[in-house]
Order: structure tokens, then sequence, then C-alpha cells
């Protein structure tokens, strides 16, 4: 099995696939809503490119931004598991959300705010099916409070292997979960348009020089941010021996005292005598 050097989940190939080709991802986007083609008749990718910011940064959020027929849509890769990421990702769409409009318009012209997540990992073991939407609802009645929260996470290990009966959706999804050519090579022979568009899009980024030298650059930036982190704790752990020396120090020097005071106290009383 030959191991693909870069897949459709990492972070760097996807953000520059996808900001190339739009077009791309106006169908993967559309299909992971439930939109048909035809029916998106507005849609803006807000941050295509890769900032500076972000290629200094190596714990960055190599997200998609968008406006898909007036929603604010947030896709995301998420390889490596978190403890917080439910949180994380709560986090991120009330920010998207309180960002949806402008100083002086109403509450009720906020957009619809939609973070989708595809995770290389299980985040909720007790369901079976690999898509999860959560909205804002009533308990019992499980009525909707709004329509404008939702977030959709998509759990790669839960899929099955590809076959010709799969959705469009099944197969954009499984084709972030290839790990090896061979894998993309199965998905290729379905002879599926949109797959063979995707799959030929994905070669050209994976052999590029762009894609190469931001590769590197984000790793030259995880290396300074490990040896940063690891200089904080050298540094923090040699204070705290410092304060905890210093603690210690001080310790004894009040019990010396004390025992200097009963000394002179009881010295003081024979001299009485």
């Amino acid at each position: 099995m030959s191991e693909l050097k870069y897949s459709f989940r990492t972070d760097a190939l996807f953000k520059i696939l996808f900001g190339k080709y739009q077009s791309l991802l106006k169908k993967f986007v559309g299909h992971l809503l439930e939109i048909n083609l035809e029916d998106i008749v507005e849609f803006v990718v807000i941050n295509p490119e890769i900032s500076a910011e972000e290629m200094k940064d190596k714990f960055c959020r190599l997200d998609i931004r968008m406006v898909v027929n007036g929603q604010l849509v947030d896709l995301e890769i998420q390889v490596m598991k978190r403890k917080d990421y439910t949180d994380r990702c709560l986090f991120y769409w009330a920010r998207q959300f309180s960002t949806g409009i402008e100083e002086g318009e109403k509450y009720s012209e906020l957009p619809r705010s939609i973070i989708i997540s595809i995770m290389d990992f299980v985040q909720f073991p007790n369901r079976e099916k690999a898509h999860s939407e959560y909205q804002c609802l009533e308990v019992e009645s499980h009525e909707p409070l709004t329509d404008k929260q939702v977030l959709h996470f998509f759990e790669l290990p839960k899929l099955v292997p590809p076959s010709k009966s799969d959705s469009s959706k099944e197969l954009w999804l499984k084709l972030f979960k290839v790990r090896t050519e061979e894998e993309l090579i199965e998905i290729d022979r379905l002879e599926v348009p949109e797959m063979t568009e995707a799959i030929k899009a994905y070669r050209h980024i994976a052999s590029s020089n762009e894609l190469a030298n931001i590769a590197r650059a984000l790793s030259d930036a995880g290396h300074e941010k490990a040896q940063a982190l690891s200089d904080a704790r050298d540094e923090g752990m040699e204070a705290g021996i410092k304060q905890g020396e210093e603690q210690e120090r001080e310790k004894w020097q009040g019990v010396v005292s004390e025992k200097d005071a009963i000394i002179n106290e009881l010295r003081a009383k024979l001299a009485m005598k």
C-alpha cells in the first residue's frame, strides 16, 4: 500500500485546493448541506487564501468561511481528537454568529450560522451514523428555539468502503478518508465525474511547489512553537524550584527563630532563679 504524502485531510492542501477550485467547493458544500447546486444562488468564499498570520502559527485553524444563500458557513478539517472539541466548535459558532451584523443593525437580521466539522476520529461513540446535526431545541418537545444555530459533524472512521451505490455526499466524505494511492484509485475507478474532477485537482495541488512551501512553513512554525513551549516549561520549572527552595529556606528560618526564642526564654527564667 502506498501511503499518500498529502491527503484531503491535510489542512494546507484542503485550504489551497478549495481556495483555487471554488466550483468543487460549491458542489461539496452543497452536498453536505443537502442543497441542490442549481438552488445555490449566492456562494462567496470569505478567506480563500492562507494568510501570513496562519503561516506563522501551526496551531491556527485552516478553515474555509463562506456565505451560502445568505448563510454564514464555516468548514474545517480536524485530524487530532481534543477533549474540548465540541466546546471549541460552539465558541467558533458564537463568534461567527455574533459578527453577522454591523453596528446599528437589528438582531433579527443575524444570519443563519453553520459550522461543518469533518473529523478524522470518533467524537460520538454512542451514534452509529457518521453524520450528526445539532441545533438548539426544547428538551421535551424538541421544538427548535431558532434555525440560526446549526453544527454538522462528520466522523470519517464510521464510513464504510466506497461503492457505486454511494451518494455524492458519501463519496466526497470517503474521498477525505483516503490514506493510500490504492484507495484513491478505487474511488477514481467508480467513474463519477465529480470525483474524477476532485482527484485531478488534488493531484495538481499535491505535486505543487506552493503546497510544499506552505507545508514546510507550517512545519517550521510548529517546531518554533514546540521550542517556545519547551523553553517556557523549563523556565517555569526552574522558577518553581527556586520558589520552592526559598519557601523551604523561610520555613526553616522560622523554625530556627522559634527555637532560639524558646531557648532565650528558658535562659531568662534560669537567670531569674
